[in-house]
C-alpha cells in the first residue's frame, strides 16, 4: 500500500472533479509512468498545483511498479519558515516510511548517514557513519545516504510541494539528485513562479535522464471557470454570470472557490447564477481579502483572536502552542480550530490543522492590528524558547524581529547564520546576516562582528549588491582592528570583483594586504588573488609575478595546505596567460593533487579559469580538456554559481572551434539582462560583439564592441580591453576604415605595454600592420614586430606565433619578397590549423589566397568552405567579391550555398536592398515596411552576402541585379 498521507492536496475543495487540467494531467501521468523522470509544476498562489498532484494518485491506482508493486509515494512539504538545517523536507517525508523500511531489503551501509538525523526510525537504519572532518564531505555523504535511501524504497514518487520556499541545502540535494536519480524514481516538485525562477532550473534542465517536465498552470479560461462554478452549483451558468466571476476571479481556481463559498453562505445555490449583482462589489486582487475579511467577521471575538495567533505562529499553528501564546485552554483552541476548518479557512491535513493556503494566512495575519501582532509575535518566540531539544533559531529571529526585540533578533540571527555557515549554506547565512545588520541600536563590537561573518558568507552567498555597502559604510566610520580590518577589505574586493568592479575589488584588496601581516593564510589568499593578471590594466605582469613570490611566503609561514594550493592555481594561472611552457606541467601536477580534488569547488572554478587562460593563447585542445573536468568536478559538487561560467567558456570554445550552429543565439542570451554573473558580462559582450563581426550586421557588432571598450575601461578590466579594441581593428579594417583600425589598434598596444604581456597583444600588433600595410606604410612597423617577436620568444601560445608569423608575411610582401611572404603565411595558417582554431585558420587561408591572387584558389576555396560551414555571412561575401575580381570560380554546390548564382533577391530583400541603399536606417526600414528591426538586420544580411558586399555603405550607388 502506499505510504504517505492519503491526500496531498487541501481538503475542503468545493469540487471533486478537476476542470481545465487534462492534457497537464496527461503529462503528468506519463512522466510518473516512465521513471528515472522529473516534473516541475509551476504557477501562481491558488492555481492549483497541489490540486492537480492530488488528482494524479486519485486516479492512477492502475499504475504500477515493476512486479505488481503499487506505487508508492513520500510527499515533503516546504514551509516558509525553514530551519537553516538541510533536507527538512525530504526528511520529514522519510519518517513516514518507518514501517515500510522494516519490510524492505538490506540498506546500503551509507544509509546509516541519516541515522542521526532520523532518530525515528534510526531502528531501520543500518548503523550511523562516523563523522567526517570536512564538512562539505559530511553534507556529500548524507546526500548519498538520502539517494540510496529513496533507492531502497522504490519504486517511489517523491512529491515536494513548494519547493520555493526550500532552504539552499535542499535545492543543493535536488539539484544533486537530479544527476544521480534512481531508476525507479519519479520526483515531482510544485513551486510557485511568482517567487522567482528556482535556483535549481539549470540542474533540473541538464538531468542525465532527461530535463525535467515543466508544467506551467495558467489560470482557467471562462468556459473552464463557467465548468467549474457549474460543476460546484449544481447548474449551467448563463453568460451573464459566468463572465463577470471569470474577471472577478481571474481564473485562479482558489479564488473561484473562495467567492463561490462566501456566496452560497448567503444565497441558494440555484439563485446565485441569476444574481449577477453580487459579484459587482468583488475584484481581483482585493476579492479574496474581501471574502476572508468577510468570513472572519462572523466569527466571535475569542475565535478571531485564536485565528490572529495561529496566522502569526505560522501556516501549521500547533495546538499546544496556541494555547500558549492565547491563553486559552485546549478545549477553546479545538473549537475555535473546528470552526474555522468548517467555513473553510483551515483544513486538515496528515492529521493536522493547516491554513487552506497562505493567501488566507496572510489576509488573516493582516487583520490582527499591529500591537496585537506585536504582542503574538512575542509570547510564540517565548513559548518557543522554552520547547526542549535544539532551539529553532531562524523561527526565533524571525518572531522577535517582528515583536521588536532587537537583540534577541540579533543574537537569534546570529545564531541562524551560524548554523547555515556550518552546513556549507553560505546563501542563507549572508541573509540572515543582513537583516541583523539593518539594526540601527547594534553596539559597534556586535556589528564588526556581525560584518566579518558577512563578508565571509557574502563572497558565495551571492548576496554582494547587499552586503557591499554595509561592509563599505564599516570601513569607513569604525575604528577597527587591522587585522579585522584587512578581513574586511579583502572580502569587499572580492565581491566587487564578482559585481565586475575589477580595479576597485583589486585595490581594496591591495589594501587588504597591509592589514593582513599577523593573519598569513589570509594574506596569501589575498597575494594570490593580486597575482591574477587579467584584472587592471596599470599593472605589469612583472608586479603579479612578485605579488605570487610573496604569496608563496605566506603560504608556507600559515601551514595551511588550502592556501598553498590556491598559490599554486594563480602560480599556473599567471604563466599559462604568458604561454610560459611550464604552466602545463604546474596544471598537470595540481589535477592530480588530492589536496585541490578535496575542494571541489576550488577545483572547479581553478579548471574554468584555466580553460579561459589556454583559449587566450589558442590552446584549444587544453581548453577543452580543462573545461569537461571544471564541468564535471562542478556538476558533482552542485556548485551551481558556475553554471553561467560554464556556459560561456563553452562557448568561446565553440567559436574557436568553429562549431557555430546555434551560437549567435547563445551568446546573445548570455550577454543579455537575463545573464546573473556580472563578472562574466564583459567576456559574454566580447564573445557576442566578435561573432557579429563575423556574421553581420556591422552596426551592431561595432556597437557591441564599443559598448564592451567603454565598461572595461570604466571598471577596469584588461582583458576583455585589449581584445575589444582588436576586434574593433580589424572589423574596421574590413569596413575600408584603416585610420579608425590604427587608432584602436595603437590604444590596444598601449595596454600591452603597461601590462607587459605580449601574447596578448599579438592580434594587435597584426592588425596595426595592417592598418599601416593599407596606407603603405608597413615598412614603418619593423620595429613593432621585432618588438612582438622579443615579446613572445618561447612561449607557446599559437595564436600569437601565427600572428608573428602574419605579420612577418606583411612586412616581407611590402618589400617585394613574395616568395618569403608565401612561406610566412602558409607557416600561420598551419599553425592555426593544428591548433584546431578554424575560424582563425580560415581568415590565414584567405590571406594566403589574396597573396597569391588567380593562383589562390584553393586557398580562397578553402577559407569560403570553413566560413560557410560557420555561417560567417560577412566573411562569406569578402571572400567571394575577392575570388571574382581575381577570376576564381567559386565552386557549387557548396555547404555555404550557391554564392556564385544567389544574387537573385526575393521581393521583401529588394525592397529592403533599396531602402539601405537609400541611406534609411534599420530602424527607419523596419517602420516603414512593418517588419521588426531583428528582421531588417537578418534582410540587410542577406542581401549583402549574395551581392558580394561587405557593407551596406557599398549599397550606395550599386546597381542591383533587375528584380
Amino acid at each position: 500500500m502506499p505510504f504517505g498521507p492519503a491526500r496531498i492536496a487541501p481538503s475542503g475543495a468545493l469540487s471533486d472533479v478537476l476542470v481545465g487540467r487534462r492534457a497537464e494531467l496527461a503529462l503528468l501521468r506519463a512522466v510518473v509512468a516512465a521513471p528515472p523522470s522529473l516534473a516541475l509544476v509551476e504557477g501562481e498562489a491558488g492555481i492549483g498545483k497541489s490540486r492537480l498532484v492530488a488528482e494524479l494518485f486519485a486516479t492512477s491506482e492502475h499504475a504500477r511498479a515493476p512486479a505488481g508493486v503499487p506505487v508508492r509515494r513520500l510527499v515533503g512539504q516546504c514551509e516558509q519558515l525553514q530551519e537553516p538545517l538541510p533536507l527538512s523536507p525530504l526528511l520529514d517525508a522519510f519518517r513516514t516510511a518507518g514501517a515500510e523500511l522494516a519490510a524492505s531489503r538490506p540498506a546500503n551501509p551509507v544509509i546509516g548517514a541519516l541515522a542521526p538525523l532520523l532518530p525515528e526510525i534510526a531502528g531501520h537504519l543500518p548503523p550511523p557513519l562516523p563523522a567526517l572532518p570536512d564538512q562539505r564531505a559530511e553534507r556529500h555523504r548524507v546526500f548519498r545516504a538520502a539517494v540510496a535511501l529513496l533507492d531502497r524504497l522504490s519504486p517511489l514518487v517523491l512529491v515536494l510541494e513548494d519547493v520555493h520556499w526550500a532552504d539552499g541545502g535542499t535545492h543543493d540535494f535536488l539539484a544533486f539528485l537530479a544527476s544521480h536519480q534512481p531508476r525507479e524514481l519519479s520526483v515531482i516538485l510544485t513551486a510557485r513562479t511568482e517567487t522567482g525562477p528556482l535556483p535549481i532550473r539549470e540542474a533540473l534542465a541538464r538531468a542525465p535522464s532527461g530535463p525535467a517536465r515543466v508544467i506551467s498552470l495558467t489560470p482557467l479560461s471562462p468556459p473552464d471557470v463557467e465548468e467549474l462554478a457549474g460543476g460546484i452549483l449544481g447548474t449551467d451558468l448563463p453568460r451573464t454570470f459566468a463572465a463577470p466571476l471569470h474577471e472577478a476571479t481571474g481564473g485562479i481556481p482558489f479564488v473561484v472557490e473562495e467567492v463561490l463559498r462566501t456566496l452560497l453562505e448567503r444565497l441558494p445555490a440555484h439563485e446565485i447564477p441569476r444574481r449577477p449583482d453580487v459579484l459587482a462589489d468583488l475584484a481581483v486582487p482585493t476579492v479574496l481579502r474581501d471574502v476572508v475579511v468577510g468570513r472572519l467577521a462572523a466569527l466571535d471575538e475569542p475565535i478571531r483572536e485564536i485565528l490572529g495567533a495561529a496566522a502569526v505562529i505560522g501556516v501549521t499553528p500547533d495546538d499546544r502552542m496556541l494555547a500558549e501564546v492565547t491563553g486559552r485552554d485546549p478545549e477553546e483552541i479545538v473549537k475555535a480550530l473546528a470552526t474555522a476548518q468548517a467555513i473553510g479557512l483551515l483544513h486538515e491535513d496528515d492529521g493536522r490543522c493547516r491554513f487552506r493556503h497562505t493567501l488566507a494566512r496572510q489576509i488573516v495575519y493582516e487583520s490582527v492590528p499591529v500591537a496585537g501582532r506585536r504582542w503574538s509575535h512575542l509570547k510564540t518566540a517565548q513559548a518557543l524558547e522554552r520547547e526542549p531539544g535544539q532551539k529553532p533559531v531562524a523561527r526565533l529571529a524571525h518572531h522577535y524581529r517582528l515583536a521588536g526585540r532587537t537583540a534577541e533578533f540579533v543574537g537569534n540571527a546570529e545564531a541562524a547564520a551560524d548554523t547555515a555557515l556550518a552546513h556549507g549554506n553560505d546563501a542563507t547565512a549572508a541573509r540572515f546576516l543582513l537583516r541583523a545588520l539593518e539594526t540601527d541600536e547594534l553596539a559597534g563590537d556586535v556589528r564588526v562582528r556581525l560584518a566579518v561573518k558577512l563578508g565571509r558568507a557574502a563572497v558565495d552567498g551571492l548576496a554582494h549588491a547587499e552586503s557591499v555597502p554595509i561592509l563599505e559604510r564599516l570601513l569607513a566610520s569604525e575604528p577597527l582592528p587591522a587585522h579585522l580590518r584587512g578581513e574586511l577589505r579583502f572580502a569587499l574586493g572580492r565581491m566587487l570583483r564578482q559585481q565586475g568592479e575589477a580595479r576597485a575589488g583589486y585595490l581594496q584588496i591591495e589594501r587588504a594586504v597591509d592589514d593582513l601581516g599577523d593573519r598569513p593564510a589570509l594574506l596569501g589568499r589575498a597575494l594570490a588573488v593580486l597575482a591574477a593578471p587579467e584584472t587592471v590594466p596599470d599593472r605589469h605582469v612583472r608586479e603579479h609575478a612578485a605579488r605570487c613570490d610573496q604569496a608563496e611566503r605566506a603560504a608556507r609561514r600559515s601551514g595551511e595546505r588550502d592556501v598553498h594550493i590556491a598559490v599554486r592555481i594563480a602560480r599556473a594561472s599567471l604563466l599559462l596567460e604568458q604561454g610560459d611552457p611550464g604552466s602545463r606541467r604546474l596544471i598537470d601536477d595540481l589535477l592530480r593533487d588530492d589536496r585541490l580534488r578535496a575542494v571541489p569547488r576550488e577545483h572547479a572554478r581553478a579548471c574554468l579559469n584555466w580553460a579561459q587562460g589556454a583559449l587566450h593563447i589558442g590552446r584549444l585542445d587544453r581548453a577543452e580538456s580543462l573545461l569537461a573536468e571544471g564541468r564535471r568536478v562542478a556538476d558533482q559538487a552542485e556548485y551551481l554559481r558556475v553554471a553561467e561560467v560554464v556556459e560561456l567558456v563553452t562557448a568561446a570554445v565553440d567559436r574557436a572551434a568553429g562549431r557555430w550552429d546555434g551560437l549567435e543565439r547563445r551568446a546573445r542570451r548570455l550577454a543579455g539582462p537575463a545573464a546573473t554573473f556580472a563578472a562574466a558580462f564583459l567576456d559574454s559582450r566580447l564573445l557576442h560583439g566578435t561573432l557579429l563581426a563575423a556574421i553581420g550586421p556591422a552596426e551592431e557588432a561595432a556597437e557591441c564592441l564599443g559598448q564592451v571598450i567603454t565598461v572595461a575601461e570604466r571598471v577596469g578590466a584588461v582583458w576583455p580591453l585589449i581584445p575589444a579594441r582588436m576586434a574593433l581593428s580589424r572589423l574596421l579594417l574590413g569596413l575600408d576604415d584603416p585610420a579608425a583600425a590604427a587608432e584602436q589598434a595603437t590604444a590596444g598596444l598601449a595596454l600591452v605595454r603597461a601590462k607587459g604581456n605580449w601574447v596578448w597583444g599579438a592580434e594587435t600588433v597584426l592588425c596595426l600592420v595592417d592598418a599601416m600595410d593599407a596606407v603603405g606604410e608597413a615598412g614603418g612597423a619593423a620595429g613593432l614586430v621585432s618588438e612582438l617577436a622579443a615579446g613572445i620568444e618561447g612561449a607557446d601560445a599559437p595564436v600569437a606565433q601565427a600572428a608573428l608569423l602574419t605579420a612577418r608575411g606583411v612586412l616581407a610582401r611590402s618589400r617585394g619578397g613574395e616568395v618569403e611572404a608565401d612561406r610566412l603565411l602558409d607557416a600561420a595558417r598551419t599553425t592555426l590549423g593544428e591548433a584546431g582554431l578554424r575560424y582563425d585558420e580560415a581568415h590565414a587561408f584567405e590571406r594566403l589566397g589574396r597573396l597569391r591572387g588567380a593562383a589562390g584558389g584553393d586557398c580562397l576555396e578553402g577559407a569560403l568552405r570553413l566560413y560557410g560551414a560557420m555561417g560567417a555571412d560577412r566573411d562569406i561575401a569578402r571572400v567571394g567579391r575577392v575570388m571574382r575580381r581575381n577570376g576564381v570560380p567559386i565552386p557549387y554546390p557548396w555547404r555555404g550555398g550557391r554564392l556564385s548564382h544567389g544574387r537573385s533577391l526575393s521581393a521583401r530583400e529588394r525592397e529592403v536592398a533599396l531602402l539601405a541603399a537609400a541611406g534609411r536606417t534599420n530602424q527607419e526600414i523596419a517602420t516603414e515596411l512593418f517588419l521588426s528591426r531583428r528582421t531588417v538586420e537578418s534582410h540587410v544580411s542577406s542581401v549583402l552576402r549574395k551581392l558580394g558586399l561587405s557593407s551596406r555603405t557599398e549599397l550606395r550607388g550599386f546597381a542591383l541585379p533587375p528584380g
